[in-house]
């Protein structure tokens, strides 16, 4: 199945990437997303392997299944004051 991905603010500066696709298999979840984006190798390693993600606009656990089409984003911590 094929999904779109998302990152945002440090997560797009390290990797340069702002979007883009994944082939997963049937069955994935958003955590075998990360670990998929996470496989391939610098700097795409360095993402931690549980972020804050969300699936179609909506907060969702790593163990969310994914469907065909679906859109995961990888959303790093927020500092504020």
């Amino acid at each position: 199945m094929q999904v779109r991905f998302l990152l945002f603010a440090s997560y797009r500066d390290l990797t340069g990437v702002e979007d883009g696709g994944l082939e997963l298999p049937p069955g994935a979840t958003a955590g075998t997303a990360v670990a998929a984006l996470r496989a391939r190798g610098a700097p795409w390693s360095a993402l931690p392997d549980r972020p804050v993600v969300a699936v179609n606009e909506e907060y969702a656990r790593l163990d969310r299944p994914l469907a065909d089409g679906d859109e995961i984003a990888l959303l790093p911590p927020v500092a504020g004051g």
